[in-house]
């Protein structure tokens, strides 16, 4: 008892101090809203449920955390309600509106010390003002459970311990409210200390409140430094105000600094715009005054210029509609100079501005005609029609007539086939209810986000998408004869469709041949499968002979069991140096989970279907294996990663695959370097080796140079075992990166935030055992875990001041919603600081 006296004495910390005001305004049981404004709202909304909720004027229990506001733990909010009726003496089952109000200005009280004794009650179960193991134990399964985090209440008897551990070295049993207080304020000191020591031993590690009370209690009491530290704040502070003040007067210089930036990340893409548009105004106004020139013209008026106008429009658009999909020239274009003027990264979006050209000019084209000039023509006398005669016969020719000729057939068939072709490409359609080809692709195939009715819903997903876009190879057929066969044209070398479309569809075709040549010649065998949590397969495949690619880039795979036709694009999530080749694929689309059932159901023993990590090299049987084709590899933005300083790669869920890849290829030169540094080591005991050596060397590095010194690696996701998709990866780098050049941050976004009530005792636990143990609670793995959404500004205010005037590649893979939040912010702090940040997006 002396000694825990003595140690509380030690524990009677300055609240003032930066660590303990974070701390006071966490433990949030409603809101962070302060405002008397604010606060009525809320219960104003709190009185409508109860109002909908209440029986007889009675709320029962049960329902208490739905009307708080608690709706997906009403277990946790049960706890609450216990609490505050122990301290009324009673054992309520049901409370009024008046009762209900009381207990809503206690749970949003904005003091410390109010919600702390909440929260101490909800544990104090018998009303002792002491907590024993199994009260905590109590508590940390309520936690886990508001969190639908159902590995942390299978060991919640662990984690009791390792709490009182920290909390009761004397060994008395339980513990008071000033422990938790201190543990609390603590906050920061317990997370700061569990990433140096995350490979550190339990006897390494003797935190006990004791020692770090007496640290901070020195920080704030030697020769004033609170004071002093917070007037040097307020100085800086100060400062900082009239510096804003004085840029105020910089409006010009401010807009032109945006304006410089702006134009350093986008003059790739407005040049190759422009000379687009350029290109299809020049050709319109040429065929336009063309055309405005014939005798014709006389007859169909202005309609039919405009008609040719657009028409020579479509013969471009069409011609350079297939270059952004010629992958395998795009990828050997990313290698070359040309990335420096070409944005190779945006060439699917171009892809879709050219095809919403053509749409725009098939309407223009197609409705002059049919609209316009055909009446023109068929209404017109005798003299008039004299002057097109040569065209279209010594006889007027009638409306159906027009049509059912060549010209008109090839014309209604192509209009009917791309309407096909391009509505079921569309993101409704290409996205709905039968989803995407499954995710860890090249990019993250998103989630259903519409429900189209029936029968429509039947011609959704990515089936329809690919086998429609097939449509066009028969538009390109019947587009050269349309193009043949013109009114008013009879001159061969006039009629220039084929010009136009013959050198990118002979591009196209070649390339469609080498594809098919060469995934035979890439045919590989299966050395692992694996399905893990979050309906996930991993997939190792032996690397083929002269298959060479980088780190970032893609594959396309196709499965003849399923289908002889459909090929399907995956991250490659091996590295490099790698002697076989794997990719994650997730099973939310038709030909995935085939391929998933064709795995798991048909060619694997029952006991083999079992969870296994990435690390592990499959020692399963299978009876037979189906086969795999291989195409690739493929371009991508992430493949560029060494064009910069430092990294900051964030992946959303299965998004994280394509930088896999990229941790595993510096990974393997940390182990290089490592290896060169024990051979240097080695050898310089002779001057004759080391002289040596350091040519080998000298030669190696510079074959083996990497720009990139720095890689910020950030992970979100909603499932708490997506975490065990990477793990082998994430504990290769915590272990093997000593000089702390890769930074890997995991986010659980299903959990409250690390600020919440319901998340605070989880929280300290996870500092606790990572800081003890050097493993995450929630991942299994080296790599803490935190909880909710990063906030993205702290994180690019960080990287900029902690890399001052580099160069960063921000490369997302991911939702687009965001996308655009990277992107603004990548924009901002570009101009804002001296960092330069270069955003590169991958997703379909």
């Amino acid at each position: 008892m002396a000694a825990r006296e003595r140690r509380r004495i030690q524990a009677r910390l300055n609240r003032s101090s930066t660590g303990a005001k974070r701390a006071l305004k966490g433990l949030r049981f409603i809101s962070r809203t302060t405002g008397t404004v604010q606060a009525a709202e809320l219960w104003r909304r709190v009185e409508d449920r109860f109002n909908a909720l209440a029986r007889d004027g009675l709320l029962s229990r049960d329902d208490f955390g739905e009307c708080i506001g608690m709706v997906d733990s009403k277990e946790f909010a049960v706890g609450i309600f216990d609490a505050l009726a122990r301290r009324r003496r009673q054992n309520l089952e049901r409370i009024t509106r008046e009762e209900l109000y009381d207990f809503w200005l206690q749970i949003s009280d904005q003091s410390f010390d109010a919600r702390l004794q909440i929260f101490f009650d909800m544990v104090d179960t018998n009303v002792d003002g002491r907590i024993t193991r199994e009260e905590v134990q109590e508590l940390i399964v309520l936690s886990a459970s508001a969190n639908k985090l159902a590995k942390l209440k299978e060991q919640a008897e662990e984690y009791a311990s390792l709490i009182m551990e920290e909390l009761d070295p004397e060994n008395l049993g339980y513990i008071e409210l000033w422990q938790l207080e201190a543990l609390l304020l603590q906050r920061d000191s317990y997370m700061n200390y569990s990433r140096p020591l995350s490979t550190a031993s339990g006897a390494q590690w003797s935190q006990n409140l004791g020692g770090a009370a007496v640290a901070a209690g020195a920080a704030a009491a030697t020769g004033g430094g609170a004071h002093a530290a917070a007037a040097a704040r307020g100085g800086q502070q100060q400062q900082q105000q009239q510096e804003e003040g004085r840029r105020g007067g910089w409006g010009v210089r401010k807009a032109a600094a945006r304006v410089r930036v702006a134009a350093e990340e986008n003059w790739r893409r407005a040049w190759v715009v422009a000379l687009w548009f350029a290109a299809m105004a020049s050709l319109f106004v040429w065929k336009f005054v063309q055309y405005r020139r014939t005798p014709a013209f006389r007859v169909m008026g202005y309609c039919l210029p405009t008609a040719k106008g657009a028409a020579e429009t479509l013969k471009l658009n069409m011609a350079l509609v297939l270059l952004p999909v010629c992958r395998n020239t795009l990828t050997w274009l990313r290698s070359s100079w040309a990335r420096f003027f070409v944005p190779f990264d945006d060439n699917i979006t171009f892809h879709k501005m050219i095809a919403t050209a053509i749409v725009v000019g098939i309407t223009l084209h197609a409705g002059n005609h049919l609209a316009c000039d055909f009446p023109r023509l068929i209404a017109s006398g005798p003299e008039e029609y004299r002057l097109v005669a040569d065209a279209f016969g010594p006889e007027k020719p009638t409306y159906v007539g027009l049509l059912s000729g060549v010209e008109g057939i090839t014309g209604v068939a192509m209009v009917v086939l791309m309407t096909v072709s391009f509505t079921l490409a569309t993101h409704p359609f290409r996205k709905g209810e039968k989803g995407g080809s499954g995710g860890g692709a090249a990019g993250t195939v998103l989630p259903t986000v519409a429900r189209l009715p029936s029968p429509f819903n039947r011609l959704a997903g990515f089936n329809a998408f690919w086998y429609s876009h097939h449509l066009l190879g028969i538009v390109y057929a019947l587009l050269i004869a349309h193009g043949y066969f013109l009114f008013l044209v009879r001159r061969w070398y006039l009629k220039t469709t084929w010009m136009y479309i013959s050198v990118p569809l002979m591009l196209y075709v070649g390339e469609r041949m080498l594809r098919a040549l060469r995934s035979n010649a890439y045919a590989v065998k299966i050395l692992k499968v694996c399905l893990l949590p979050g309906n996930v397969l991993t997939i190792t495949m032996s690397k083929p002979y002269g298959f060479r690619y980088r780190s970032g880039q893609y594959i396309f795979l196709q499965c003849p069991t399923i289908s002889p036709f459909e090929w399907h694009p995956f991250s490659i999530t091996s590295a490099p140096g790698d002697d076989y080749l794997s990719v994650h694929i997730r099973t939310n689309g038709d030909w995935t989970q085939e391929l998933k059932r064709i795995f798991v159901e048909n060619y694997f023993s029952p006991h083999l279907n079992r969870r296994a990590s990435f690390s592990e090299l499959g020692a399963a049987e299978p009876r037979s294996l189906p086969r795999l084709l291989v195409d690739g590899p493929y371009g991508a933005p992430a493949q560029d990663f060494r064009n910069y300083d430092v990294l900051l790669l964030v992946g959303l869920g299965i998004g994280a695959t394509p930088f896999i890849s990229i941790l595993r290829d510096l990974l393997n030169n940390i182990k290089l370097a490592e290896e060169l540094m024990d051979l240097a080591m080695e050898t310089s005991r002779s001057e004759d080796s080391a002289n040596s050596f350091s040519v080998s060397t000298a030669s190696s590095n510079k074959k083996r140079a990497y720009r990139t010194s720095r890689a910020h690696f950030y992970w979100v996701t909603r499932e708490p075992l997506s975490f065990e998709w990477f793990k082998g990866v994430m504990n290769e780098v915590a272990e093997m990166d000593k000089k702390g050049v890769i930074e890997l941050h995991n986010y659980l976004t299903s959990v409250y935030e690390e600020r919440d009530a319901r998340t605070t005792l989880l929280s300290m636990v996870q500092a606790l055992n990572h800081a003890k143990h050097g493993v995450d609670i929630v991942s299994g793995t080296r790599v803490r875990t935190h909880f909710a959404r990063p906030n993205w500004k702290e994180v690019f205010t960080r990287i900029a001041s902690k890399h001052p005037n580099s160069t960063v590649g921000v490369f997302y893979c991911g939702a687009p919603t965001l996308a655009k939040e990277l992107k603004t912010l990548s924009h901002e702090m570009s101009h804002r600081t001296g960092t330069r940040f270069h955003f590169h997006k991958e997703y379909f």
